[in-house]
């Protein structure tokens, strides 16, 4: 008798997910399901597949729904929202993941607290991988690079469990690494993504441009000390140097706009509460100041607010503004994701 397929629900179809979800599909003894509310989306992926530039022509045969109540009872989830989508998709879907190992493989932190409220077995996920959006359905692979998978400590998935969903992707192309501890990991790709998504989002530059410039260069490092310093406050070790990762995306990457300025450019909200944000947040909690950091929150929601058309009021558009009182030490101006983020409980040091 063959063996049942591993079913696997993708939930988000950017071009995160839509990677990782073509990349499954190259497997045999894998069944990809992906969920996205974008119906002209999720018509193209099942007209067409999934096709992903600049690998081989790499294309997926996968299952996508728009409507969550369609997906069957899955194996394992791989969660890839923006992060102000989580509540919300992981919610939708949480049938359809009741048994399953679900992994967070998003940007910033706090992510896993959300998915935690709908699903029991958490994987604390954090991937290098790279793409942009070329069509519906078409994405651009714009840098290969690892995966990392652990337990998220309040909610955890089994050890098992993690390494099953590692050695799949690796099989299907990702290389992943199954960690029992991934929050070193978690917080090098936060360092790395705080030192270069809101500069670019701010300036227009590639990431390549933005290295030319010794100027940047020098926000950039200042950047990464600041985050270096919060995450060993908290007691984590980085699992490699955020700095020779910039370098080496300039050298190899030069081309890459970062999804940040990629919403900026498309006047979309951006991630840069869990990014940025995330590191002000957890200095503010652990008492490690980080000036740079609050000034990139303050510009690129200056930049969002710039697309709110003028009344008489805009408090509560946007999801990080407490961020510009961390930089003037108002803390009477301490609502919404920023103290949501700082405030929430985290797991031990």
């Amino acid at each position: 008798m063959t063996p049942s397929p591993v079913r696997i629900c993708v939930v988000g179809c950017g071009a995160i997910g839509s990677l990782f979800a073509a990349h499954l599909a190259r497997l045999d003894d894998v069944e990809v399901w992906t969920y996205d509310v974008s119906t002209s989306l999720v018509d193209a992926i099942n007209r067409d597949g999934l096709r992903i530039e600049g690998a081989d022509g790499l294309a997926g045969r996968v299952n996508a729904r728009a409507n969550a109540s369609e997906i069957p009872a899955c194996d394992f989830g791989i969660v890839a929202t923006k992060s102000e989508h989580t509540r919300s998709a992981v919610s939708a879907v949480a049938g359809a993941l009741d048994a399953a190992a679900v992994a967070s493989v998003q940007n910033g932190v706090g992510n896993e607290e959300l998915v935690a409220e709908s699903v029991a077995r958490v994987i604390r996920g954090s991937t290098l991988v790279a793409g942009s959006i070329a069509a519906p359905g078409v994405v651009r692979f714009d840098a290969p690079g690892d995966t990392w998978l652990g337990p998220f400590e309040p909610s955890p998935a089994d050890a098992e469990q993690i390494a099953q969903l590692a050695g799949l992707l690796t099989r299907a192309g990702l290389p992943t690494h199954a960690l029992s501890d991934s929050r070193g990991a978690q917080w090098t790709k936060l360092v790395f993504n705080a030192a270069n998504n809101a500069l670019c989002a701010a300036t227009g530059l590639s990431i390549g441009q933005l290295g030319d410039i010794p100027a940047m260069r020098k926000l950039v490092a200042a950047i990464i000390a600041e985050g270096r310093a919060v995450a060993s406050a908290l007691g984590i070790e980085l699992e490699s140097d955020p700095q020779a990762m910039f370098d080496a995306a300039v050298a190899h990457a030069y081309s890459h706009r970062p999804s940040m300025l990629q919403d900026v450019t498309a006047r979309r909200r951006t991630e840069i509460g869990v990014l940025n944000g995330g590191i002000v947040a957890e200095g503010l909690r652990v008492g490690v100041p980080t000036p740079s950091n609050a000034a990139l929150v303050a510009i690129i929601e200056g930049i969002e607010r710039s697309w709110v058309p003028v009344t008489s009021s805009h408090e509560g558009t946007l999801s990080t503004w407490p961020a510009i009182a961390a930089i003037s030490a108002d803390s009477t101006r301490g609502a919404g994701r920023f103290d949501e983020l700082r405030d929430r409980p985290r797991s031990p040091s």
